[in-house]
């Protein structure tokens, strides 16, 4: 079956092709022959109880610089549609919770992936906390008070944004650091959700490892290193990607997940594993295939769209 498929994205001009997976998922749809349509989350709309579009035709080229080519742009019904990629990076923010909303109104006659209901109800830095026993110690407040506690108890703690991404405002805070209290006003001010506090893992330095799951089964790996004057290890703050293997800890960490994955339709998702800790499920817009299928690994948007495909029952 050649479907139709549109993706809700971030300007796609803005994006590096090199790292993006949307970018390897639509490439991979167009050698399939499908049809592409890309928007911007502002052009959706909601009209007497029907969600449109406003959309362009899309061709892509594996072409930094040149990588893309729009045509013709339309209003069109999102049910018009086969399948819908959500890709949008977070902030995970009103309104991105608002676009969850709208797409759900065609989800499942349209395919939406990941599911928005769930992608909603699963942030990133929450939905992980149902898995206590896999992650290291953390603590989800503003509390100052159960702040201080914590680190008095787990020494060097890591402080960030509850929905913040890509490495953003990620500080690592020592036992007896003085620019604790700063950065307790600075968060208080920048940040009115609550915050993540963890137990820093000196093991970081090793890398912080991206494990890619398919409709809850581990599909491919990536390790990102450090630089060795930062704390962080995502690509886009210079982290180098290394190729890897599961342990046996990942393996059951994996196998743990999946269930609650595919009851919650979560097709694509990258989790984050320090040290045999689960830090991270990362369900809105995650990375990492491309630099799977660099180093050797698998090629996980082929795998994604025979997964899609089958559940579409092409």
């Amino acid at each position: 079956m050649k479907y139709r498929v549109a993706v809700q994205m971030d300007p796609i001009e803005r994006i590096n092709i090199r790292g993006d997976s949307t970018f390897a998922l639509l490439l991979e749809a167009q050698a399939r022959g499908f049809g592409l349509a890309y928007y911007t989350p502002e052009r959706l709309i909601l009209l007497n109880g029907q969600v449109f579009a406003r959309v362009t035709t899309l061709s892509v080229r594996d072409e930094p610089g040149q990588h893309f080519s729009l045509g013709e742009e339309k209003r069109e019904s999102l049910g018009a549609f086969d399948v819908i990629l959500m890709r949008q990076d977070p902030p995970f923010d009103l309104a991105y919770i608002t676009a969850t909303h709208l797409l759900e109104r065609v989800h499942p006659r349209t395919f939406v992936v990941n599911d928005p209901a769930h992608v909603r109800n699963a942030p990133e830095k929450i939905f992980v906390t149902e898995f206590p026993d896999l992650m290291p110690p953390t603590l989800v407040t503003r509390d100052r008070e159960e702040i201080q506690s914590f680190r008095a108890e787990h020494g060097d703690i890591v402080m960030k944004p509850l929905y913040g991404h890509g490495g953003g405002a990620v500080f690592r805070v020592t036992r007896n650091d003085l620019n604790f209290g700063s950065l307790y006003d600075m968060f208080s001010v920048t940040y009115r959700e609550p915050w993540v506090i963890q137990k820093f893992l000196p093991a970081v330095a090793q890398g912080d490892k991206r494990i890619i799951l398919v409709d809850g089964v581990f599909a491919g790996a990536v390790n990102r290193v450090p630089a060795a004057d930062d704390l962080r290890s995502n690509m886009v703050r210079g982290g180098a990607a290394k190729p890897t293997e599961l342990t046996a800890r990942e393996r059951e960490i994996c196998e743990r997940i999946g269930p609650a994955l595919r009851v919650r339709g979560l097709l694509f998702v990258g989790i984050d594993v320090i040290d045999g800790f689960l830090t991270e499920i990362n369900v809105t817009s995650p990375t990492g295939i491309r630099a799977i299928k660099a180093l050797g690994g698998p090629d996980i948007a082929a795998l994604i769209w025979d997964t899609i495909e089958r559940k579409r029952g092409g």
